[in-house]
């Protein structure tokens, strides 16, 4: 819905538990700053209105980080769109073998 108001065409997208990755196409007439601030201001307007209970967790409505990272696309865009589709199952991966790796092998524990 906040993509439509402003003509961003979301192609991939997927929320993990603490971070989100999308892949989109701003229009021109849009600075990529300008779309994340609205993204993350409106969101956050919507997430606290839905669950109001949040407002006490993250306090005077500080929902996302206050950074971002973005980067422009081209031969690779296939490769992103799976990166995307893909990085929550990566990320169980990681937090199944970064607890393997503080188990002793010796005692069955941390």
């Amino acid at each position: 819905m906040l993509c439509e108001w402003k003509g961003v065409e979301i192609i991939e997208a997927n929320a993990c538990k603490d971070h989100i990755h999308m892949l989109v196409s701003i229009p021109p007439k849009i600075s990529v700053s300008g779309f994340v601030g609205f993204l993350k201001g409106k969101s956050s307007l919507m997430i606290f209105e839905k669950f109001a209970n949040l407002k006490y967790k993250y306090g005077n409505r500080h929902f996302w980080c206050r950074g971002y990272y973005v980067d422009t696309v081209g031969k690779n865009k296939k490769v992103i769109e799976e990166y995307i589709k893909n990085q929550q199952n990566e990320d169980m991966i990681a937090d199944q073998i970064s607890i393997k790796e503080y188990t002793d092998p010796f005692k069955g524990g941390r």
